[in-house]
């Protein structure tokens, strides 16, 4: 994963390719111990147990977006951590391709997938969720990969993923509320070392305004969206899809 793949699309801002250094770094190397216990069956606290809560309800959500047979499909899993999602569409039928900057955590994810017998199906890449040779999709997800970017960042991200995508964009935002502000607040009064990459809260009145205005997503529109709150999990769900012929 380098720059260079991002300086190939008009997209590209030197903000998103800081705050994807950042990600590699934290989720590499500060938080890959607590991740790999988040999105196991391990006991964990109380708090930490709303947010894997709250991230089954959305993954159950998004791939309730999708078709239930996904045979002869491709997906792309834009930020996998450790492949739950991947595994569910892999089921399903669909050839996957899931990617995320982590290297640890695709390690992890190939590990825990390794006797499920979907070889064939799942395709674990270490690199950038923009890369454009991952090819064409017929769907991409974004569960919460696109929380730490700034709402210009996601919509860019999502233009130039809507590129090489045929039907849908599955993606979350961290929803702008007064309690996720003030925590987004708060974390900045934390000794820099002690960080996490801040999550960036999105207005979705913005949001949507910034993808009207996207000339490359012109085609595509939001069909439907889904907030999800959890305890310490806050999250919303946008499907982005290109209208089929004769369908509104």
């Amino acid at each position: 994963m380098t720059d260079g793949i991002l300086g190939l699309r008009p997209m590209t801002s030197t903000t998103y390719a800081a705050r994807r250094s950042q990600l590699e770094t934290y989720f590499d190397r500060t938080a890959v111990e607590a991740w790999a216990r988040l999105t196991s069956d391990a006991p964990v606290s109380r708090i930490r147990a709303t947010v894997r809560a709250g991230r089954d309800a959305m993954r159950a959500e998004l791939l309730s977006w999708l078709p239930a047979d996904l045979t002869g499909r491709r997906l792309l899993d834009a930020g996998c951590g450790t492949g739950a999602l991947a595994v569910e569409a892999a089921r399903r039928g669909a050839a996957v391709v899931a990617i995320d900057v982590s290297p640890t955590l695709v390690g992890l994810a190939r590990e825990r997938t390794a006797g499920l017998g979907l070889a064939g199906r799942l395709d674990f890449r270490v690199g950038d969720m923009l890369d454009p040779g991952t090819g064409t999709f017929d769907h991409v997800v974004a569960m919460d990969s696109l929380i730490h970017y700034r709402c210009p960042d996601i919509v860019r991200a999502l233009a130039a993923l809507a590129e090489r995508t045929g039907e849908s964009l599955l993606f979350t935002v961290a929803p702008r509320t007064a309690l996720l502000t003030a925590m987004h607040a708060a974390g900045r009064l934390f000794p820099r070392g002690d960080r996490a990459p801040a999550i960036e809260p999105v207005g979705e009145g913005a949001l949507r305004r910034r993808l009207a205005g996207e000339p490359r997503l012109r085609e595509f529109r939001v069909a439907r969206t889904r907030r999800v709150n959890s305890g310490f999990y806050l999250s919303n769900a946008l499907e982005l899809r290109r209208p089929r012929a004769g369908r509104p």
